[in-house]
Parts: structure tokens; sequence; C-alpha cells
């Protein structure tokens, strides 16, 4: 039978697995499009989302964050919300 702490932690888990897997998701994503694609859509550099998605994918892994870990989240979900977007539109045309 479970306890409401261990229902908790499994619950917590299961959203740090699901944050990972959004991160890593993005840190892909920006590495499978040309550097001249950012600019052509006026995005942030290629090279700067790498680092930063890759830095939220990983860091995460090594130490615990807390709010960091938020803010860089959020990196990851400004990148699949606008510029992904913007830079699949690009490969459509």
């Amino acid at each position: 039978m479970f306890g409401v702490l261990q229902l908790q932690n499994g619950v917590m888990a299961l959203i740090h697995l699901a944050l990972l897997v959004v991160t890593l998701f993005a840190f892909i994503s920006s590495l499978l499009y040309p550097a001249e694609a950012y600019r052509a859509a006026g995005k942030w550099t290629k090279q700067g989302w790498a680092i930063l998605l890759g830095v939220a994918a990983f860091l995460p892994l090594i130490i615990s964050l807390g709010i960091i870990q938020i803010a860089l989240t959020i990196a990851a979900l400004v990148y699949l919300a606008d510029v992904r977007p913007a830079l699949s539109s690009l490969r459509r045309r």
C-alpha cells in the first residue's frame, strides 16, 4: 500500500521525467535545423539555442537546480512554441 509521501515522490519523479523529455526533445530539435534557418527566421543563433537547451537538458541530471531548472525549462518551451514553428515553416517553402 502506498503512503502519501510515496505517491508524492512518484508524481514528482514523473514530472521531472516529463521535463527532461521536453528539454531533450527541444535540444535535439535545435540541432536538426541549419544555422542559416535561424538567421532567416530572425531568431537567436543556432549555437545560442543549442548551448542553452543543452544546459537545460543535461545540467539537471548532474545537480538539482531548483528555480534555475524552471527557467531553463521555460527556455525550452519558448523554443518549442516560437522558434521551432518558425524554423519548420521555412523548411516547407
